[in-house]
């Protein structure tokens, strides 16, 4: 990978994929990147661990947008209240997710053309967030399940057979 220039965001390898986190300062970039470790850490979501918090380097390898962390913060993160910490942390991972913390065009509903992002001529799935919306519900369902537009099945044990029902475990369907 070349030697590109950082930018102001963090990211967190969740399973095989980095979820990109940006925003802007004080939107709660490292909070996320923290609560995503923990949701790892508990089992909620896929093994998760740092990849650079507060400033990143993005590439393009291979068609691939790859992450890795600044050289000067790796292995760093803001914890509000205990200050600077050291975790462990990935060198590298491709980007899979990228979350808009503060997203003005944050919606109920989005319309599909806000659900997608070209970063270094790569285009990868997004999720814009309003402020005042707890981010990490939305990215556990992106990371979870699958888009609810197309046709869906009912469960086997559905009683009323009309599909609505969320499997109780959907992380391992």
């Amino acid at each position: 990978m070349t030697g590109s220039p950082s930018v102001h965001a963090s990211a967190v390898r969740v399973g095989d994929r980095a979820v990109l986190i940006r925003g802007p300062s004080g939107a709660g970039k490292s909070r996320l990147a923290f609560n995503l470790i923990l949701a790892g850490r508990a089992g909620q979501l896929a093994p998760a661990v740092l990849v650079g918090d507060d400033r990143v380097h993005l590439d393009t390898v291979d068609g691939q947008l790859w992450v890795r962390p600044a050289p000067e913060l790796a292995g760093l993160i803001e914890v509000r209240g205990l200050g600077i910490r050291r975790c462990g942390f990935a060198n590298e991972a491709v980007v899979g997710l990228v979350v808009d913390l503060a997203a003005a065009d944050a919606e109920r509903l989005p319309p599909p053309e806000t659900l997608a992002i070209r970063l270094n001529g790569v285009i990868v799935p997004r999720i814009p967030i309003g402020t005042g919306y707890d981010p990490l519900p939305l990215i556990a369902a992106a990371l979870t399940t699958t888009d609810g537009s197309g046709p869906v099945q009912p469960l086997d044990d559905c009683s009323k057979g009309i599909g609505n029902h969320i499997s109780p475990n959907i992380a391992t369907d």
